[in-house]
């Protein structure tokens, strides 16, 4: 089996994710998503895999969440989607995908409710 993962190297979460993916032989693609360029539609479709919406996959304690004023519940989906493809840092991370499922390793533990 091989699923996706946004991994982020300098988080501790993120590395724990990783190690438990191959601890249960999951083979995983890396996807360093604050290297690669995202899109509307990428994020789109993680949302819909996580059966999240933009806000649940903010992280708040990001300066840039302070600084643009993110927290004000008028901002639309689209305001908050624009707002993490400037900042991808501002995406909770890591988050595993397996074909049409997704959870975020928060705690790492989760992801295995997709394997």
């Amino acid at each position: 089996m091989t699923v996706e993962i946004w991994h982020n190297p300098r988080c501790s979460k993120s590395r724990e994710t990783l190690k438990l993916l191959e601890e249960h032989n999951v083979s995983a693609k890396v996807f360093l998503y604050l290297e690669e360029q995202l899109s509307a539609t990428l994020i789109a479709e993680i949302l819909t895999k996580l059966d999240l919406s933009p806000r649940e996959i903010l992280r708040k304690s990001e300066d840039a969440y302070k600084t643009q004023n993110l927290k004000d519940n008028d901002l639309s989906d689209q305001q908050l989607v624009d707002a993490m493809i400037q900042e991808p840092k501002l995406i909770q991370r890591p988050i595993v995908i397996n074909g049409k499922q997704a959870r975020l390793g928060r705690p790492p533990e989760q992801v295995l409710e997709i394997l």
